[in-house]
């Protein structure tokens, strides 16, 4: 029995990160629009025939992005903010990346620079898409805006895919999402748009049914949300709409990344002809979904993980499908991954460093294509080919190298004593003033600095045996001893090693820990053109040797100023990678914080006074509903207190948290017990720090100044400016001043006239003090 197959999305950066250098080159003037424009169609093209070739009968067309696709909405629908200068038509392609990235120079204002400079237009405000990975553009929104249609992209890429032979069907990001994700300056309600919004996505339908799609993808994943009852009603009347706007027109509401809940019923009435469910975050609502139902909808059962990288047991889905075929028929079914396969890397084959075993129980994106084009063509049973899956799946839960009996009582023997400081925050500040001695608005970065062309090249040729260890590490101590300098020449208070010699924040410890796996080319899209490879968590977690004292201890040689020691956090390191799927992600996460731990006491031992346990993911592993948030929180403070736990309360506990809505998690900030955090805060201009505000939260706290995500340099002025707006909020002796996040995707050329602008900054800021001076 078969059933008809979908997808719902396909990574947009190519099997060699084409997407990224074809960015890049035309961000650096290096090639030219047409050059852009070209890579980007091959890459779509390729995408299509790979998903016709593999057995896919539903292929999405749209779900393409030069750099984001809330933005490309945003874009579409007229919601570009003054600032850009647009004033109606088509947005120019500068303009969207000026959106995306900030822009410089003289013509900033509208969109048609991205080169150098010290003026210009920051970018929109980014943060996490739902609790991925994956970055999204916030769109900017006010209640006098009015929507119009740009240009219709889901109509030119089904034409694009028809001229190509192939059928697709058209994906929109639905207009509840949209304007819940979106965010207004002037307080008003976003959903409060949505009546003038529904015409311009109703004209959007109506071309498409003139152009012969027959379906429409339309993206709902609030619907896995906590909504209220007006969020509801929106969702009914937004559909109601719609569904009249091209009778012929099928559409499909499309949810992911968890339950439907006490949203399900919402999601069922709604006029549409098909629903998709992620049924990999939300096993248990096969049954309730397919008993209510209506009889006439199409059901999408999301029953491939879209966001890991296992093999599925395609046998135990098939029984597991069983009875909803019985119950329904083939007919109104499709079987689809849970979400779009932008969250997971391309194709296994391109690993061929890895060894056969670890790489039969993988499913990139491609094989996961084969997975449903085998589910749907043995769904009603057991046929040919399932039996083989059965077989990866069994050997990898049983394997050896999976299960490590001096971790797992190492874990069993955890108690409350390992979390907890000795001191409370207050006496461990007064210790801590006393031995550094750090004026007010003491200055730092966040720890990285930049990969230049020669660190990336020394890198490769040790990697490939073309440099000897001995030259590789000489290269690295030039490097380190150079920034070092460069920073006490500036001025910089807390010095920071750098990091030369790290390919990444979380994969340069996971090559050093037990149980994980590293990838060749298991790219996945971050944001723009910023690609990481996660690492694969396969087995128990270990630490065999120290991992960052030695180049601590280099840096610290160099200078009598305080060198952070730099650490990713458990909680990081786990949202950061594919998790293992066969015990709890918390007993995962408490294994890497043993492993850490170990690491922090080394540091403390050797003589580092100040150590940084990064932990920028913790956020985006909250769940999406409150009531599963509190569960997350204690495991995951848990495991933070866990690694800073033993240190002495002279020793000054730093951590970052990138991108995040902090009031939804400050009490659990605040019971982390962090010396110092730093956080971004930059584009919110200064926003984010209400929430720690309105908690009252003691600790001190450095909120970031410079959005090192855009090529803008800021002034000295804007950067005071920004911690003047800091002070109204908070007191004196909790601010430190710093960018944003790391500053290793950033060139010399722009970090440089940066941080010394920085610095500039806080001598202002302690004339102020002493002036008296808070606001402007």
């Amino acid at each position: 029995m078969t059933i008809q197959t979908a997808n719902l999305g396909f990574p947009r950066i190519g099997r060699h990160r084409e997407l990224k250098f074809a960015l890049e080159a035309y961000w650096s003037g290096k090639a030219d629009r047409a050059s852009l424009l070209d890579a980007a169609k091959r890459l779509r093209a390729e995408n299509w025939r790979l998903q016709r070739e593999k057995g896919i009968d539903v292929i999405p067309s749209n779900d393409f992005s030069l750099y984001d696709q809330v933005l490309d909405t945003a874009v579409m629908v007229g919601a570009v903010p003054a600032a850009y200068g647009w004033t109606g038509g088509p947005v120019d392609l500068d303009t969207y990346f000026a959106m995306a990235r900030g822009a410089t120079g003289a013509g900033a204002a509208c969109g048609h620079a991205h080169h150098g400079g010290g003026h210009g237009v920051p970018a929109l405000e980014m943060t996490k898409w739902f609790d991925t990975n994956y970055h999204y553009l916030v769109p900017e929104l006010s209640a006098d805006l009015t929507f119009a249609l740009t240009e219709n992209r889901p109509l030119e890429a089904f034409l694009e895919a028809r001229a190509l032979g192939i059928h697709t069907r058209p994906v929109l990001l639905g207009p509840v999402t949209f304007l819940k994700l979106g965010k207004t300056r002037d307080g008003s309600d976003p959903l409060a748009l949505l009546d003038r919004l529904l015409p311009v996505y109703a004209r959007i339908l109506r071309e498409l049914s003139e152009a012969g799609a027959d379906w429409v993808q339309v993206d709902e994943p609030a619907l896995v949300l906590d909504l209220s009852g007006a969020e509801r009603d929106a969702l009914r009347r937004a559909y109601a709409g719609l569904a009249q706007a091209a009778p012929g027109l099928r559409l499909l509401v499309a949810t992911y990344f968890g339950r439907l809940g006490d949203n399900l019923d919402t999601a069922l009435s709604l006029p549409v002809a098909g629903l998709h469910v992620d049924l990999v975050r939300a096993p248990d609502e096969l049954d309730a979904v397919v008993a209510k139902a209506p009889d006439g909808l199409l059901l999408s059962l999301g029953v491939i993980d879209g966001r890991n990288v296992w093999r599925a047991d395609l046998a135990a889905l098939a029984r597991r499908l069983a009875p909803a075929i019985a119950r329904r028929g083939a007919g109104k079914l499709q079987i689809a991954p849970s979400c779009s396969l932008l969250h997971v890397p391309i194709d296994t084959a391109l690993e061929t460093a890895l060894d056969d075993e670890l790489r039969s129980w993988l499913a990139f994106a491609t094989q996961k294509l084969e997975e449903i084009a085998l589910l749907g063509r043995h769904a009603g049973g057991d046929g040919d080919g399932l039996a083989a899956a059965d077989g990866a799946v069994g050997a990898r839960l049983t394997s050896v190298r999976v299960h490590d009996p001096l971790v797992q009582g190492r874990l069993a023997a955890l108690d409350g004593a390992a979390q907890r400081r000795h001191a409370p925050f207050a006496e461990r500040q007064a210790i801590q003033h006393r031995r550094f001695g750090l004026p007010l608005f003491p200055t730092t970065t966040i720890g990285s600095f930049p990969q230049t062309a020669d660190v990336r090249k020394a890198r490769a040729m040790h990697q490939r045996g073309e440099l000897s260890y001995a030259d590789y590490k000489a290269f690295l101590e030039r490097e380190t001893a150079a920034t070092v300098r460069w920073q006490e020449a500036i001025g910089l208070d807390v010095l920071v090693h750098g990091e030369f010699e790290r390919n990444d924040m979380v994969q340069y410890f996971g090559e050093q820990l037990s149980g994980f796996a590293f990838t060749k080319h298991a790219w996945v899209q971050s944001y723009g053109s910023r690609c990481v490879r996660p690492p694969v968590i396969y087995g128990d977690v270990s630490r065999p040797n120290p991992m960052t004292l030695e180049w601590w201890a280099y840096a610290q040689s160099l200078t009598e100023k305080p060198v952070k020691g730099m650490l990713t956090g458990p909680v990081t390191i786990l949202n950061w990678s594919f998790v293992r799927d066969d015990l709890p992600r918390e007993t995962a996460c408490r294994q890497i914080a043993l492993a850490i731990r170990d690491e922090v006491l080394d540091l403390e031992k050797a003589g580092a006074a100040m150590i940084q346990i990064d932990e920028a993911a913790l956020r985006e592993g909250l769940p999406l509903r409150r009531a599963d948030w509190r569960r997350y929180l204690d495991w995951a403070v848990e495991c933070f207190r866990i690694c800073a736990g033993g240190v002495d309360d002279a020793t000054q506990i730093h951590t970052h948290m990138c991108y995040s809505e902090f009031n939804d998690i400050i009490e659990a900030i605040a019971a982390m017990d962090a010396d110092v955090i730093s956080i971004e805060t930059s584009r919110s201009k200064m926003e984010l720090l209400d929430a720690f505000t309105g908690h009252g939260y003691p600790n001190e706290i450095g909120p970031g100044v410079y959005d090192i995500h855009s090529p803008r340099i800021p002034e000295a002025g804007e950067m005071h400016a920004l911690v003047r707006l800091a002070r109204e909020r908070l007191e004196d002796g909790q601010l430190w001043v710093n960018p944003d996040c790391g500053l290793k995707t950033r060139r010399w050329e722009e970090v440089k006239p940066a941080l010394v602008n920085m610095v500039e900054a806080a001598r202002r800021l302690r004339g102020d003090a002493l002036a008296g001076t808070v606001t402007a």
